[in-house]
């Protein structure tokens, strides 16, 4: 099928800007639509699939930018509708409950042969791998009814028929603690260079040259859809702040009614340090973490930003979020 909007190289200069700081991203960059939503070439190929892909009613969609508590969140959604199942959230692995719809656009060609390689004389763990690399429309339709499917993808870029079928959940957080956040995934998965500091990393942020920024204009899709009746729009900072509170919204947006006590049980699943303990919650197929060191789940809280930013660099990034605020009615809490 033919897309709506224009996919085109990125210009080669700010490529090699990029490169500066993604050393191994040897295979370019897109820019998607009007806004110039920033991606690795592989999306170029799978990009009409991802917008063609078939919906079904009763499918709950997580849509949120990276690094706004979107694991977190699925983790709550999936208990919500399926009745607090804790047993079959611990027997299956969160990624394969809530399915990444464009997990394959990530991968390297060189790190997909790395793993083969790796898993060769394992025929299960190979098989596990290329299912979970597999792009979400070659997946999606083999799973039951109700799915659970997460997505960065902004609003734009999928079919616009989603909201009016579909339940979407959104989650914002504010975009200091997005870019430290995203830095640390960065690192941990060997994407950015060791001798990278997070001021150059801030510099790609806010030029929009980081996957699937622009950050505001990825905010400001979904807020402007925050009143449709299959649109719940939540702050990742309320949700920090009072997340019984964002578990009772959720659950009434998805039709579920629980007790306190249910509400309470949740609860205490969700705290971060219970959290990032459950084995479902492990991330092994690309990250290796020592003892001691920070994981895929790293602090969950609000307000570390400060520990990065430079009253130089926070001054820069000040004024650059008060001429984005010009342009949406999005307000953050930092």
């Amino acid at each position: 099928m033919s897309l709506p909007f224009e996919i085109r190289d990125v210009e080669p200069e700010v490529t090699e800007d990029v490169w500066k700081v993604f050393p191994k991203r040897k295979d370019g960059f897109v820019y998607a639509g009007p806004k110039k939503y920033f991606f690795f070439s592989k999306y170029r190929h799978q990009a009409p699939h991802y917008f063609d892909l078939e919906l079904r009613p009763d499918d709950i969609w997580l849509v949120t930018f990276p690094r706004t508590g979107t694991t977190w969140t699925q983790e709550m959604l999936w208990l919500i509708n399926n009745n607090l199942d804790y047993d079959g959230a611990k027997r299956e692995g969160t990624g394969d409950r809530t399915k990444f719809l464009e997990y394959s656009v990530l991968w390297r060609d060189e790190s997909i042969k790395e793993m083969l390689e790796k898993n060769k004389d394992d025929p299960a763990k190979l098989e596990a791998f290329r299912e979970k690399i597999a792009p979400g429309y070659e997946t999606l339709p083999k799973m039951k009814s109700p799915r659970h499917i997460k997505t960065h993808f902004p609003m734009s870029l999928l079919d616009p028929k989603l909201i009016d079928t579909c339940k979407v959940v959104y989650v914002a957080r504010n975009p200091k603690d997005v870019a430290v956040s995203y830095f640390h995934l960065n690192k941990l998965l060997k994407d950015v260079g060791d001798h990278i500091e997070f001021s150059q990393y801030w510099d790609l942020f806010q030029r929009n040259l980081l996957h699937w920024t622009p950050f505001w204009s990825h905010v400001d899709e979904a807020w402007r859809l925050k009143d449709h009746k299959n649109m719940l729009f939540l702050f990742y900072e309320d949700m920090k702040k009072d997340l019984p509170a964002a578990i009772r919204k959720t659950a009434d947006f998805l039709g579920k009614s629980l007790t306190e006590e249910q509400v309470s049980q949740l609860d205490e699943y969700l705290q971060i340090d219970n959290f990032r303990k459950q084995p479902s919650m492990q991330m092994e197929d690309r990250a290796t973490v020592k003892d001691g060191e920070q994981g895929f789940y790293r602090k969950g809280v609000s307000g570390d930003w400060r520990n990065y930013f430079t009253p130089e660099l926070n001054e820069k990034a000040d004024a650059w979020i008060r001429e984005q605020e010009k342009h949406t009615e999005v307000r953050f809490q930092y």
